[in-house]
C-alpha cells in the first residue's frame, strides 16, 4: 500500500519528507533512522517552558512503550542541539514526577 503525498502539510499516516539534522543524541538522516517502524514527529515551540518539559518528559517516560510497538519518536524544534542538552537535565529532574503521576 502506497500513502499518498498530503497537498498541504502532513496528516496522520503522511510520507515525511526526508532531512538531515542535528540532534541531541548525535545527527541523522530521518527516513534512515526510521526505516522499518512507524514514527511520530511532534514539536515544541522552546526549551525550557514548563508544559514543553512535562510533554517531553510524558514521551520519554513512554518511549519503552513505543519502541516494543515499532515506532520511534523525534522531536523537533527551533533550539539548537546545546539547549536540547540542558533541557534534557531538567526533563530527567521532572522524570520521577511524571511517572508516579501518570501511575496513579
Amino acid at each position: 500500500m502506497s500513502i499518498p503525498e498530503p497537498k498541504t502539510g502532513l496528516r496522520l499516516g503522511s510520507k515525511a519528507p526526508d532531512f538531515e539534522a542535528d540532534t541531541s543524541n548525535g545527527p541523522i538522516q530521518f527516513h534512515k533512522y526510521i526505516e522499518g517502524s512507524w514514527a511520530i514527529i511532534f514539536s515544541h515551540p522552546d526549551d525550557f517552558t514548563p508544559v514543553c518539559t512535562t510533554e517531553l518528559g510524558a514521551f520519554a517516560k513512554l518511549e519503552p512503550e513505543f519502541t516494543k510497538r515499532g515506532v520511534k519518536l523525534i522531536g523537533l524544534s527551533a533550539n539548537d542541539t546545546s539547549s536540547h542538552k540542558s533541557w534534557i537535565k531538567d526533563i530527567d529532574e521532572m522524570l520521577p514526577m511524571l511517572i508516579t503521576k501518570v501511575s496513579n
